[in-house]
């Protein structure tokens, strides 16, 4: 199920840098910030939402300003509804069967491949960490049938390329247990 909502995810290895880009991103269209924080190792991390045009001149803003300090930029057009909500929180799902883990070496190429994943495969999203506490990077998680699970983990790889990902993992018949860590 997809949004209707585009985001654009921006990823600056400067803190201040990233703020002062926010505020011309802000200022450079109708777009909704919806996470913008400083994250491990001096990085800063925006996410925007709103229509898609509005979203790509503000990305354009923003790379603009932030020139090399941008380590990635992406936009997500109809972003899938289960990657939305389970941006930095856990979402249970009611029962799991396999588990899928992307781990990222940048924050939001994270969001962007989970996105990817549950575009590909009827899975659930069930967290995707953002940064903090984990070093900068970013990891996905996701739930359902082996060969769903399979499918979006591929399809997540595939989004980001492989050397944006630190590892992948498919569990194909999880032990109860992963129901807590998860």
């Amino acid at each position: 199920m997809q949004a209707n909502t585009a985001l654009g995810l921006m990823e600056i290895s400067s803190i201040a840098k990233g703020m002062e880009t926010l505020d011309f991103m802000c200022k450079a269209a109708g777009i909704k910030p919806e996470l913008h924080q400083a994250v491990s190792r001096g990085k800063y991390l925006i996410v925007i939402s709103g229509p898609v045009g509005e979203v790509e001149s503000s990305l354009a803003k923003g790379a603009e300003v932030a020139g090399n300090a941008v380590l990635i930029r992406h936009i997500i057009r109809n972003v899938h509804a289960g990657a939305l909500a389970a941006i930095d929180r856990k979402i249970k799902p009611a029962s799991i069967e396999a588990v899928g883990i992307v781990e990222t070496k940048e924050a939001l190429s994270a969001l962007f491949a989970a996105d990817a994943a549950a575009k590909a495969a009827f899975v659930h999203v069930a967290e995707i960490k953002l940064g903090k506490g984990i070093g900068g990077k970013g990891y996905f998680t996701v739930v359902g049938e082996p060969g769903a699970v399979r499918t979006a983990v591929s399809a997540g790889v595939k989004a980001v390329g492989e050397d944006a990902v630190v590892s992948r993992v498919v569990i194909p018949n999880a032990h109860e247990y992963m129901g807590a860590v998860i």
